[in-house]
């Protein structure tokens, strides 16, 4: 039998100097991107965090506000490691976040203070690849970025903002979607993937409840094995995938 044409996934444009990355949750971008960021940074490039919550719902044995600080502190820490020192949130609530005016209105604010040129998200469709369901934090704020950085451009469908002093922001070149189950671009991540591993072992406390290993095995397992699989279609060298979305 032929074996079947593996699609090959094109180097993501490198003609910018900012972005934003908009999430749901601390360690999100952790799970799916850092090893990216981390050679962006590198690179010289800005790159800011905006989460729509503090992940005060994730850990069953602490109460939501002992858990957001907690969370918050693994997540500054955690943007560290990859070179980020801007890390933002909205205080939407942890797991019942929902897509609508208020949350694009949130994410388009941050979008015109940022002003960036590539926005990142993470996968906003209702299932992991048709494998997995996904969450509805996830969703909607997925959503609601791809949504965000047209209106950061329009002076008229948030005019409010303009009062407050953010001028509309129309620089959005791409929205890169990160865990995307049909990526079409990638990054090398080869550079960064031990960065990545050490930014998602900062939030060994959620890590510990999600998995009896021990949580830089985990980790490392997780990140190399998904890079690997990514690299299969990028040169076989270990990548970050994303759907990348031109405006």
């Amino acid at each position: 039998m032929t074996e079947p044409t593996i699609t090959q996934l094109e180097p993501m444009p490198g003609d910018w100097r900012r972005a934003l990355a908009v999430v749901a949750h601390p360690d999100d971008l952790e799970y799916g991107c850092s090893a990216a960021i981390a050679a962006w940074t590198d690179e010289g490039r800005e790159v800011a965090y905006v989460l729509a919550t503090r992940g005060e719902a994730g850990i069953d044995t602490l109460a939501p506000g002992e858990c957001a600080a907690l969370r918050e502190r693994e997540q500054r820490a955690s943007a560290a490691v990859v070179g980020v020192s801007e890390v933002d949130f909205l205080d939407h609530r942890d797991g019942v976040v929902e897509y609508g005016v208020a949350l694009r209105r949130d994410i388009a604010a941050a979008i015109r203070r940022h002003r960036p040129e590539l926005v990142v998200t993470l996968n906003h469709r209702d299932t992991w690849g048709g494998v997995a369901w996904n969450t509805p934090d996830h969703v909607a704020v997925g959503r609601a970025t791809l949504d965000a950085a047209g209106d950061a451009g329009n002076r008229w469908i948030f005019p409010e903002l303009t009062e407050q002093g953010l001028e509309p922001w129309d620089g959005v070149r791409w929205v890169a979607v990160a865990g995307s189950a049909t990526p079409t671009h990638a990054v090398d991540a080869r550079a960064g993937l031990e960065r990545a591993v050490r930014s998602l072992l900062e939030h060994r406390t959620y890590i510990e409840v999600l998995t009896d290993e021990e949580p830089e095995a985990y980790v490392r397992g997780f990140l190399t094995r998904t890079a690997e699989q990514t690299g299969r279609r990028f040169g076989n060298r270990p990548a970050v995938a994303f759907e990348l979305f031109a405006r």
